[in-house]
């Protein structure tokens, strides 16, 4: 135990204690747990899953932490909770890419039932900065963390010689364990396995159908049948040297996970996939074509029983992708000087467009893209998804003592997504309306069957544009540039300036006209947050959200008399009336509705809160973007004469306006997340705007 010694002085740290209870002994026995081959097997009589392949596990390894189901668009949508790394706290997680992920798994239950995709390579396929690494790396790290469970046992073995009798096979050691870590039952005769498995698995309903799949390792077989020769093929005698163990699946112990990435092909050989020969043990065993004097340490070998992964896998050399055919379609391997070998694992590469493309230019490499299942991983189409990518890099916990102002990574992420998106066919339709679409915002004559339409017809979407990495880097470059100056707040004018500095530099913007795009769309984002401040300095003089909702039911309550030839009981008379014409008008104006399209827009209101009543949602006037812009500048032009927010420019600011100014700033700070500083950069920034005579009104 630690001891105070008086104020501000401490005693020793029980570093001790402090791991004792991270690390439980009893847990580690788990672990570490040993027994012979017939223990094993009543293992597996209570638990079949314990023989379960690679897919299988990776599959169930997926599902067991559950998923939610939604709607998008009419179209049902499963969200895996696994890929949003519930094992770090959401430090891997992924955001907007539920539909490739969908498709990820369906691969793996295909696989996992032997339906054919476990014959395939599986390509992770998308530009820079998609995330495809990020899903391999939370694959690898969700398989350890299943082994260690006790839904994800699995087991390997090793050959022992307590009484050194077969010293003359095992060699001088008196243990050998299973180079490729392989499954136990593989060590029952071919003819006995199915008798076995059906003894195994009677009164079990399992998932998957128990099977003992291929053959020993070269050198486990080679120990199996000298052993086999010394007993005289008496196989009970011969199991009594194996050694069961649990099995834990460790990248950095290079067990049952495997990563391979290209280099210098002079420095490159197959045998970084399938091993090599261990030259201090050929003097020992006196061959190099005895399995015992081989290193079974390739990728393919330590990877089995888990998954192996090629980082961008298309820029191996062609000898390398040969071993994939045989790895993939076949399961087996070719060790140097040796037999096909089995192996039990995923094979997962990921690659990025140009890659992809010399693959399917290159006719000798038909027999690979056949055996190739290929996931497209696109940018985020989404904002709200977008924004989740940069709030989790830049919260507030982790940038000390800097402020980021509202809307500052939603405009980043807003342009960003813009650079992703495909112009719209139809000429009436902007890139940022397509934007707002797409996040679930409304839009007059736009259906969700529309931007179904929109989807489809967008066929390379989110597969070119501006990759997040690069927003990432350029709002660090915002926050720690010299030029902004220590003001402790960082505005959406800093990062959108850095994102045009940086584009005359970016590597993958490789004409003029692609740059004279995207800073055309830097312009239509800088005028959206013109238009956004505008809205929040109006929401915020024209009081509070109960306000509006109180027009906005007076209003829709004219509305619905109006469309259905009724008339309106007034609260305080009780009084039955005609609908208010005249407040109607007062809030479809504000929009730039005519009089002539009145009665199109008041029935467009009430079929959309008809439609949202069918489908069980409550309406809400927040989700009717255009509805809700009309209602706060109603009220804004109902208040705005009770504050001149102009004369700040002028730098005259009676009392009486300063204290009502002070009370616009609060709620700024309060209700929509600013600070001291950048609520009056805004509120500045606004007052420029009335200055000059800008009150357009955004669409």
């Amino acid at each position: 135990m630690s001891t105070s010694k008086g104020s501000g002085s401490t005693g020793k740290l029980d570093i001790s204690g402090m791991v004792g209870k991270l690390i439980e002994p009893e847990n580690y026995k788990e672990f570490i747990w040993e027994g012979s081959f017939q223990e094993y097997i009543d293992i597996v009589k209570h638990n079949p899953g314990v023989t379960r392949n690679a897919f299988q596990r990776m599959y169930d390894m997926i599902l067991s932490y559950g998923s939610d189901n939604y709607t998008d668009f009419k179209k049902n949508i499963v969200r895996y909770k696994f890929f949003s790394d519930p094992i770090d706290n959401g430090k891997d997680a992924i955001f907007g890419l539920d539909v490739p992920l969908m498709k990820l798994v369906h691969f793996f239950k295909s696989a996992a039932f032997n339906y054919g995709t476990e014959k395939r390579v599986l390509l992770l396929h998308g530009p820079v900065g998609s995330s495809k690494s990020t899903i391999a790396r939370l694959l690898k790290k969700g398989i350890e963390r299943y082994s260690r469970i006790d839904d994800g046992k699995l087991y390997t073995f090793k050959w022992v010689d307590p009484d050194k009798k077969i010293q003359h096979i095992l060699g001088a050691c008196n243990e050998f364990p299973d180079p490729m870590h392989d499954e136990p039952l593989k060590l029952l005769p071919d003819e006995a396995r199915e008798t076995v498995i059906e003894d195994l698995c009677r009164g079990h309903k399992s998932a998957y159908p128990m099977r003992i799949q291929g053959d020993l390792c070269p050198p486990s077989r080679l120990i199996y049948r000298e052993l086999m020769k010394f007993y005289g093929g008496d196989w009970n005698k011969v199991i009594q040297h194996v050694r069961v163990s649990r099995l834990i699946l460790s990248e950095r112990d290079r067990i049952g996970v495997g990563t391979f990435q290209p280099k210098d092909e002079k420095n490159q050989d197959s045998t970084e996939l399938t091993g090599d020969v261990n030259y201090r043990k050929i003097a020992e065993y006196g061959s190099d074509s005895d399995p015992r004097a081989f290193n079974f340490d390739g990728e393919f070998n330590v990877a089995n029983r888990g998954i192996v992964e090629f980082i961008e896998v298309l820029k191996l050399d062609v000898a390398f992708l040969y071993d994939l055919l045989g790895a993939s379609q076949e399961h087996k391997i070719k060790p140097k000087k040796f037999p096909q070998t089995d192996i039990d694992e995923v094979i997962l590469g990921h690659t990025n467009e140009p890659e992809f493309k010399k693959l399917q230019n290159n006719e000798f490499m038909e027999a690979l893209r056949d055996r190739t299942v290929k996931i497209d991983i696109p940018y985020i189409t989404k904002l709200k998804d977008e924004t989740r990518i940069y709030e989790k890099d830049f919260n507030a916990n982790k940038i000390r003592g800097k402020h980021i102002a509202p809307h500052t990574i939603e405009m980043a992420g807003m342009w960003a997504i813009m650079t992703r998106l495909e112009q719209p066919k139809k000429a009436n339709l902007t890139l940022l309306q397509k934007l707002k679409l797409y996040d679930g915002k409304t839009l007059a004559g736009y259906t969700e069957d529309n931007v179904k339409e929109l989807r489809k017809e967008a066929v390379r979407e989110g597969l070119e544009g501006i990759s997040p990495r690069y927003i990432q880097d350029k709002i660090s470059n915002a926050l720690v540039n010299d030029k902004n100056g220590d003001i402790g707040c960082v505005n959406p004018f800093m990062v959108l300036n850095e994102l045009d500095g940086g584009l005359k530099h970016h590597a993958l913007i490789s004409s003029d006209e692609k740059r004279r795009e995207y800073k055309e769309l830097l312009s239509a984002v800088k005028q959206e947050y013109e238009d956004i401040v505008k809205n929040e300095v109006q929401r915020a003089i024209s009081a509070d959200e109960d306000a509006i909702a109180k027009l906005c039911g007076n209003y829709i309550d004219n509305v619905k008399a109006y469309t259905q030839r009724e008339k309106v009981r007034n609260k305080y008379t009780g009084q039955d009336e005609e609908p208010d014409e005249r407040l109607m008008r007062s809030i479809e104006e504000k929009i730039d509705i005519p009089e002539s399209r009145k009665d199109d827009f008041r029935r467009e209101i009430m079929n959309y809160i008809g439609a949202l009543a069918i489908e069980g949602k409550q309406f809400d006037y927040k989700t009717n973007e255009r509805l809700h812009k009309a209602l706060e500048l109603k009220l804004f032009e109902d208040q705005k004469d009770s504050i001149k927010l102009t004369s700040l420019v002028s730098n005259v600011v009676d009392r009486s306006t300063q204290e009502k100014i002070d009370v616009v700033k609060t709620r700024l700070i309060k209700n929509y997340g600013y600070c001291e500083i950048c609520s009056t950069d805004v509120l500045n920034f606004v007052a420029s705007i009335f200055a000059r005579g800008d009150v357009k009104k955004r669409q």
